[in-house]
């Protein structure tokens, strides 16, 4: 068999039904998986948990318990890279209002860490057992489905086109620099010595896995924003078999491992402020429909050559700065001296979630293209 008619053969699974089911059980095992070697719990893959801990990692925020520069983020964009560049794929290319593409990675992190996950730790919550991500869920769903609407009545950031080929090399060049950095751990980088910064699988286990789920991801356009988005609009239910696939096989996993644990309360990394996890959801789910992709998306992306992904992302990780250095995030549940007090975002938080709301629905109601 050729090398064409291979390649051919490869692109037509992974476009099928089976392709994105499959994609979808194995980032959902590996994730589990992860987690047993040293991950949080229910965090073996979160793409903005893990862009708070590098952000931490590069001193963008101080907050000691959350710092460690996660080689899973770096391999999901080179992952990416080597399919783009194999099956012809890699093309550098930009569109318009990148300061607009910023901010709503900025928003996106801030509703995420009022929730205290992306989309992907939704699902892995909900497969721990962790009965507060059906809110969390529930928001996304929201929140998307209110920028679908914006999207049905016109609402673009601009086409994007083709562009010179080191714009689309900036961003994995980045992340090569951050894998080494991870190797290396040069005195400037942070590390937690408690807390989730300090639990992680073994670095080359991660990087093996990130490769992995970036190649996978590239080839199947696995996107958990995208599957609720063309489920709500043309009634495709492509993208979500391949997300009910990582739930199913996520919630296998830890039910094998022992690492299943019900309930609202009680829960690793999480609080059960019922508002607050479906409120920062909502702003998550409304600013990656608007951008045109869930976190782990974003990225994949930016390994093809989308520097407007690229700004999205960094948007995210300087996001997440802002979100620890000026209080935004939510605490998780605790108990102190034998009573559960509840978490979730102070004053602070509160008010970004708030003012991220106006301002992605501002730019809903006034970035439409107009139809004669």
């Amino acid at each position: 068999m050729t090398t064409i008619k291979m390649k051919n053969k490869i692109t037509k699974f992974f476009a099928s039904r089976w392709g994105i089911i499959s994609v979808g059980i194995v980032i959902g095992s590996l994730a589990a998986l992860l987690q047993n070697l040293g991950n949080p719990p229910n965090m073996g893959v979160c793409v903005a948990c893990f862009e708070r801990d590098l952000a931490g990692a590069l001193g963008l925020h101080r907050a000691s318990v959350v710092q460690y520069l996660r080689p899973e983020i770096p391999a999901f964009v080179l992952g990416s890279l080597v399919a783009a560049l194999l099956f012809g794929e890699f093309r550098a290319r930009a569109g318009s209002a990148p300061i607009v593409r910023f901010l709503l990675g900025v928003f996106a992190m801030i509703g995420a860490l009022v929730f205290l996950g992306c989309p992907w730790r939704a699902i892995l919550r909900l497969a721990g057992g962790d009965l507060n991500a059906i809110i969390g869920l529930a928001g996304l769903v929201s929140g998307v489905g209110l920028g679908a609407l914006f999207l049905k009545r016109g609402f673009t950031l601009g086409r994007s086109r083709e562009t010179f080929k080191a714009a689309g090399w900036i961003m994995p060049g980045l992340m090569i620099g951050a894998i080494i950095l991870a190797f290396v751990k040069p005195a400037f980088i942070f590390a937690s010595d408690k807390g989730p910064g300090s639990m992680h699988a073994p670095i080359l286990i991660s990087l093996g896995v990130g490769l992995l789920i970036g190649f996978l991801a590239q080839r199947s356009r696995f996107c958990t924003m995208g599957s609720i988005r063309d489920s709500l609009l043309i009634r495709d239910f492509h993208l979500l078999y391949g997300v009910g696939a990582m739930l199913a096989a996520a919630f296998a996993v830890n039910l094998a491992l022992g690492q299943v644990n019900p309930g609202f309360t009680g829960q690793p990394v999480a609080h059960s402020d019922y508002i607050w996890n479906f409120f920062g959801m909502v702003l998550s789910g409304l600013a990656f429909a608007l951008a045109g992709g869930c976190p782990g998306r974003q990225l994949f992306l930016s390994g093809e050559g989308d520097t407007d992904a690229s700004v999205f992302v960094v948007g995210m990780i300087v996001g997440a700065g802002f979100a620890h250095n000026f209080l935004l995030a939510a605490g998780p549940d605790k108990v102190v001296e034998g009573a559960l007090q509840v978490g979730g975002p102070g004053f602070n938080g509160q008010i970004a979630v708030a003012i991220g709301l106006a301002f992605c629905l501002v730019l809903g109601f006034t970035m439409r293209e107009r139809f004669e």
